[in-house]
């Protein structure tokens, strides 16, 4: 397990009383592990959301807006602008769960000021949490694209052609259109102007 966390001066740290906690996962399984554990740690009122939709609605809980523990990867949206609606409701001190340890991810969920960014192994085939299930598996979003995808949206965003893209990044125009095929799949478009909105929303493209 690996956590990137920002500076200990920038950050603004947990009370050490009993505190509220919001807790966004989709697997029922996966979310009852995360309250327990957050109990042990004080948690008193825990308020629970197993989409991104959901999420939005309890984020107006009159109760204090302590922390709140998001798993990437939630079928309904992008992990990114979920967490700036969260923030914009009040809650500042936020933990991302995710399988991607890519450097395009963790810039990007710095960016939309993550307290803590873990990245949580692989799930073996006895796993018994499914909503660790890797995002390809379960329709991904924006902010699930790889590395090398973000580049081709990124160069998509600039209008040049996929023999261009290929050109930039030493790929075949083949392997270019097999590149924007798996995005059209994780952002539910193949629409080129599309595409790369959905990546500006995520923050993954500027």
């Amino acid at each position: 397990m690996v956590a990137v966390v920002e500076r200990p001066s920038t950050a603004v740290p947990l009370p050490r009383a009993r505190f509220n906690a919001l807790v966004v996962a989709e697997s029922p399984l996966r979310r009852q592990a995360l309250v327990a554990r957050l109990r042990l740690l004080g948690a008193r009122d825990l308020i629970e959301a197993a989409s991104a939709a959901e999420a939005r609605v309890r984020a107006s809980y009159s109760g204090t807006h302590d922390l709140v523990v998001v798993e990437g990867g939630l079928s309904d949206g992008p992990a990114l602008p979920l967490l700036a609606d969260l923030r914009a409701a009040g809650w500042r001190r936020v933990v991302l769960l995710t399988v991607r340890d890519d450097p395009y991810a963790v810039r990007a969920a710095i960016s939309a000021a993550v307290r803590c960014y873990v990245v949580t192994p692989e799930p073996t085939a006895a796993a018994a949490a499914p909503a660790l299930a890797h995002p390809r598996h379960r329709g991904g979003s924006p902010d699930e694209l790889s590395a090398r995808e973000v580049e081709v949206v990124q160069l998509v965003s600039e209008g040049r052609s996929n023999k261009e893209i290929g050109d930039a990044l030493g790929l075949s125009a083949l392997t270019v259109k097999s590149h924007l095929a798996r995005i059209a799949r994780k952002v539910g478009t193949g629409d080129r102007a599309e595409m790369v909105a959905h990546a500006m929303r995520s923050g993954l493209v500027h």
